[in-house]
């Protein structure tokens, strides 16, 4: 999700066109009924991302109605919680309590230890520069099920209503070293989703159109989103797939009124990424997204008054 700095550099001019037409964001909106609000990685502004302290936070609003989460795989073909699939020098510390070298993370691969293996790194109680927020714990990357089981546990009259939003870490030069083929990856969730019981609630996304298209292959009636971080545009990354997913998920600063209307018109509900602050979230709410993914759920009260 780097492409949000590429902002930064965008003429003038074209930032005021992209802004100048739209609604004010000082003031309250209140989302429509069925609005989805997501929690990043958990919540990772305010507990370690992708650990099960960040889910549980996540839940503490009752606002969130959907976890959002990334997986990655295991030597033992568990599937485990993790936004790469390797162990991140910046949040992780090796089993002794040493730091990561970063020269080193990349080689500590998942795919290359067990689940239980896995465990023995803490990959919470390192301060994370980027969130300061952050209530820091020695805290694993826990498996998809282990995360499940605690939500049930600590909510469990929840449990039945919360969605889930489950990222397939892929990409075709990782195949066969950081996951198994995309296939094989592909099935091992679809396998588990139906394990679990969660299959209904869960939608399943990735930027890597192949694993979007085996998902669909495997189960056309699970949700399927289809994350998007570059530049070219509505049509150009539709036809990266041969059918139109029930999800456009892009970066949240490449929408506009007229992008959200033709997904729509498209069947396509829009839910963008990663949301950060008030203000631009009661914009996109102005635009018409159909839900919001966001470090902070902390914030979403603030939205509506």
């Amino acid at each position: 999700m780097h492409l949000r700095f590429r902002f930064l550099f965008m003429p003038f001019a074209a930032l005021f066109s992209l802004f100048s037409c739209e609604p004010s964001t000082d003031k309250p909106v209140a989302p429509p009924p069925g609005f989805d609000w997501q929690g990043h990685r958990g919540a990772r502004g305010l507990a370690p991302e992708n650990s099960i302290p960040a889910f549980l936070k996540a839940l503490e609003f009752q606002e969130v109605t959907t976890l959002e989460l990334d997986l990655a795989v295991s030597k033992d073909s568990q599937l485990i919680v993790s936004h790469e699939p390797w162990f991140n020098a910046l949040i992780c510390k090796l089993p002794n309590g040493d730091t990561i070298p970063a020269t080193q993370a990349e080689s500590l691969l998942l795919y290359q230890l067990t689940a239980e293996e896995i465990r023995a790194y803490d990959c919470g109680s390192r301060p994370h520069p980027r969130f300061p927020e952050q209530q820091l714990q020695s805290t694993h990357k826990p498996t998809l099920s282990e995360v499940c089981d605690f939500v049930r546990g600590k909510y469990p009259e929840r449990f039945d209503q919360i969605r889930w939003n489950i990222e397939i870490k892929s990409q075709p030069a990782w195949d066969g070293l950081r996951h198994p083929p995309v296939a094989e990856f592909a099935r091992l969730v679809v396998a588990e989703l139906n394990r679990l019981g969660i299959r209904e609630r869960s939608t399943v996304q990735s930027f890597d159109p192949r694993a979007v298209e085996a998902m669909h292959q495997l189960d056309p009636g699970i949700t399927l989103a289809f994350l998007v971080e570059n530049e070219e545009g509505l049509d150009a990354n539709l036809k990266k797939l041969s059918f139109t997913p029930a999800i456009y998920s892009p970066y949240y600063k490449l929408l506009d009124k007229k992008v959200v209307r033709k997904c729509h018109e498209l069947g396509m509900k829009v839910v963008p990424w990663t949301v950060n602050e008030v203000p631009a979230m009661r914009r996109l709410i102005h635009l018409g997204v159909d839900g919001i993914i966001t470090d902070y759920p902390n914030l979403i009260a603030q939205v509506s008054r």
